[in-house]
């Protein structure tokens, strides 16, 4: 049976049970938290068998959530209708060739008009689906002539221009491939003309990328021992990024339970929501730590959908969801 197979076999039943499969549970570390999620909100099992599922995006046109399982190259479309299907495959490599254990797409975006955008490992570049006949192009694959080392996050800035991250983690040597050619694990900005600019050259592992709901803050979080951090910087005039603020700091949970900090999405009201040590942590604006949706696995990534009060996460072998009590950005 092949890996698609036995992963729709299994979730198609989870799809038809009436009552689906729970897990985790919410922890409440400051009062304020009841005013976001319920403190008896239930996760709910969508799907299962996945290698690592990342990147999810909410689709509103077809109301549906898509995500990545990046070692099958594969992205897998759910929806309360018709249950789990694939969705795109390859999905981030297209060679010919084994490339590495984690070929496939990372982080996907839905742009203000609607296309899908794509951080892909293989391929080393960010790309976009123009429509559903025609195939991707690719909006850029190299800095100052170099190529990338793995495209891994991103996000849309209304100016139309694109932030995303590039850690090494698609390279099939990682860190010490000899394949790379930037030397740095930055942070980029795409401008609306296409000209590709480092703003952040100074991490070890930057991972998932937001912005603030006014857009005038981006996020970024680092998937680094000893430096599981979030951060963030103020966004200039001309999209380039001020001095960094370590907004809070993973380690210490990072020491205690599995994940780092990863994926991050942030509500209407200025709160965070980024995944990290035990499942998803959901800090105010000023970065104090308000509570965390305790998953107990690995949680890659997450995403606002439905009518925006609704957050899907990509954990591990996993695709959940949980109703919140705020909206999140973009809704």
């Amino acid at each position: 049976m092949t890996k698609h197979l036995f992963v729709l076999l299994l979730s198609s039943l989870l799809s038809a049970q009436e009552i689906r499969p729970t897990i985790g549970s919410i922890e409440v570390l400051d009062p304020s938290l009841k005013n976001l999620i319920a403190v008896d909100a239930t996760i709910e099992v969508l799907a299962s068998g996945f290698d690592w599922s990342e990147g999810p995006a909410w689709d509103k046109k077809n109301s549906r959530i898509l995500f990545s399982d990046v070692p099958q190259n594969t992205i897998y479309q759910w929806s309360e209708k018709d249950g789990i299907s694939v969705y795109l495959t390859p999905s981030g490599y297209t060679g010919p060739a084994d490339y590495s254990s984690e070929p496939g797409s990372n982080g996907l975006a839905f742009d203000q008009k609607g296309y899908l955008h794509f951080c892909e490992h293989g391929d080393r570049r960010l790309s976009v689906l123009t429509n559903q006949d025609g195939g991707k192009m690719t909006i850029a694959d190299r800095v100052d002539g170099k190529r990338f080392n793995s495209p891994n996050d991103l996000c849309h800035h209304p100016d139309g221009s694109i932030y995303f991250t590039d850690p090494p983690y698609g390279l099939p040597q990682k860190e010490k491939d000899p394949r790379r050619e930037t030397g740095i694990f930055g942070v980029y900005r795409v401008a609306p003309d296409g000209k590709v600019t480092t703003v952040i050259s100074n991490l070890d592992r930057p991972n998932g990328v937001t912005l603030s709901p006014d857009s005038k803050t981006l996020y970024i979080a680092q998937s680094q021992g000893g430096k599981a951090w979030l951060l963030s910087y103020p966004v200039k005039s001309d999209g380039s990024l001020g001095k960094e603020n370590l907004l809070y700091d993973a380690t210490p949970l990072s020491k205690e339970l599995p994940g780092m900090p990863d994926g991050l999405k942030t509500d209407k009201q200025g709160n965070i929501w980024c995944t990290g040590p035990g499942g998803v942590l959901i800090l105010n604006k000023e970065g104090k730590l308000l509570g965390r949706i305790l998953t107990g696995q690995r949680t890659a990534n997450c995403a606002f959908g439905d009518d925006g009060s609704v957050l899907y996460m990509t954990a591990d072998s996993y695709l959940l969801r949980v109703k919140t009590k705020v909206i999140g950005t973009g809704f």
